[in-house]
């Protein structure tokens, strides 16, 4: 008797899970196969899901599980040569304790991957990259820093989780668990301290979501990462804060106005394009893409452009939608849209060419098969914290 094609099959692949995994499922998380891990997009269990959840972010703070997230260690004399070689950013200006905005380049000058670059010490940098594609960066990065031999590269992915509490009301919450000045910490800058009875954890002021906040990395043992989950939950209840998913974070950005990977940024997309070349430092050196980034740059400028939409007819833009003019005729792609919880519209990014986004001028966006809704341009991000009094 022959085999069926299902005894045949390989097994799928087993997902990889974070620490928190059989607590998001104690809490009712919807889960999801994202990247190759075991993610809870919302909480609808938790009387949340996530318009919810969006909006405790903008109002309160929400925690988020990103221990999915990569972490790779440059140590050595050589760790700054290497870590300025394949990075657009000039990390020659972090000082210790500081981090920033950044991406790993191709020779072209589009988007290996986009990253956060911590410098640890003189010859300690860490660098944070996405999920989904930590290998391929790691592989990358061990092909171009080959010739950096005083450079040491490790992945310590396995060793950390990293927990994002995001929110107007994150720094009380998080102060009831530690010692350390958290107002002292400035936007971008990070320390080690105590949080929750645990000792050595990297606290950082970053997060993705466009409101103040902190990502923290802990050891990456189950039991240590419930621990600070639960407490930190715990000493935000009094202000609302309640457990996010992944879907909640993707509306959140987008709302402030931050690229993703394989939406606004690929590997077919340049700086330019993007609009990320405000954190491009040409002057740096020599770097992986930098000679075809000056060319464009030369060129007076790139050909294509992401902008930003509010949709004034019915009809929500979704990634991967044709973008047309008034005409009719298409002319790009809508690379992440969504309704927009807290603004209340319909938002969207869209790869134009530069001359569309020059103008200003409106476009379609292709909703249906036999439908276009019209589409004004805005400027991004499209929608900013409001300013605290000091």
């Amino acid at each position: 008797m022959n085999p069926t094609a299902e005894q045949t099959a390989p097994p799928a692949p087993q997902l990889k899970k974070t620490p928190l995994n059989a607590t998001h499922r104690l809490l009712k998380a919807k889960m999801v196969d994202f990247g190759g891990w075991d993610m809870p997009v919302e909480y609808p269990g938790a009387g949340g899901g996530l318009i919810a959840e969006h909006l405790a972010v903008r109002t309160a703070a929400g925690l988020f599980d990103v221990s999915h997230m990569g972490e790779i260690q440059f140590r050595g004399p050589g760790a700054l040569a290497a870590v300025q070689h394949i990075t657009m950013n000039d990390a020659s200006r972090l000082k210790d304790g500081q981090a920033h905005y950044s991406a790993l380049l191709t020779p072209e000058g589009t988007f290996v991957d986009d990253i956060l670059v911590h410098r640890l010490s003189a010859n300690d940098y860490l660098l944070v990259v996405n999920a989904g594609t930590k290998d391929k960066d790691l592989a990358w990065i061990r092909q171009q820093v080959g010739r950096f031999p005083s450079a040491h590269i490790a992945d310590y992915s396995a060793y950390y989780s990293q927990l994002a509490l995001q929110g107007p009301r994150a720094l009380e919450t998080l102060q009831k668990l530690t010692k350390t000045d958290l107002s002292a910490i400035k936007n971008y800058w990070f320390t080690w301290g105590t949080v929750a009875g645990i000792a050595n954890v990297l606290i950082a002021r970053t997060g993705y979501s466009g409101e103040d906040g902190f990502e923290v990395y802990l050891p990456a043992d189950e039991a240590t990462t419930v621990k600070v989950w639960n407490e930190i939950l715990a000493a935000g209840a009094e202000f609302g804060v309640r457990p996010c998913g992944l879907g909640a974070r993707n509306t959140l950005r987008l709302e402030a106005g931050m690229s993703l990977y394989g939406h606004e940024i690929s590997d077919s997309t340049n700086v330019f394009e993007a609009g990320l070349d405000r954190w491009l430092q040409l002057d740096k050196g020599d770097f992986v893409g930098r000679s075809a980034l000056q060319a464009v740059q030369d060129a007076g400028g790139p050909s294509r452009k992401v902008i930003g939409l509010e949709m004034v007819e019915r009809g929500i833009a979704r990634d991967g939608y044709a973008v047309l003019n008034l005409e009719g005729i298409e002319i790009g792609v809508i690379t992440s849209g969504s309704p927009s919880p807290f603004l209340k519209t319909n938002i969207a990014f869209a790869l134009v060419p530069a001359a569309v986004g020059q103008s200003g001028e409106d476009v379609l966006v292709q909703v249906r098969p036999n439908q276009a809704a019209r589409a004004k341009q805005v400027p991004t991000p499209f929608y900013k914290r409001p300013k605290t009094k000091v």
